[in-house]
């Protein structure tokens, strides 16, 4: 199991970033995410794989003016 935003999920092996993204519905392109409070760059998170048991944030950001 995983959290992501304090939600428990299934865990599987080879999870990345970008497969947790994808299954929570999140599109939109300006994501900050941080795994185990380590943050992910947006071009690693194809790459960058979730541990069992992690602990996943991932926050939308919003630009405005």
């Amino acid at each position: 199991m995983i959290k992501v935003n304090f939600k428990e999920t299934e865990w599987r092996e080879g999870l990345t970033v970008q497969n947790v993204l994808d299954e929570h519905g999140y599109t939109l392109r300006m994501l900050a995410v941080w795994v185990n409070d380590t943050p992910v760059a947006s071009e690693a998170f194809s790459t960058t794989t979730v541990p069992d048991g992690a602990d996943v944030q991932a926050v939308q950001l919003i630009s405005g003016g």
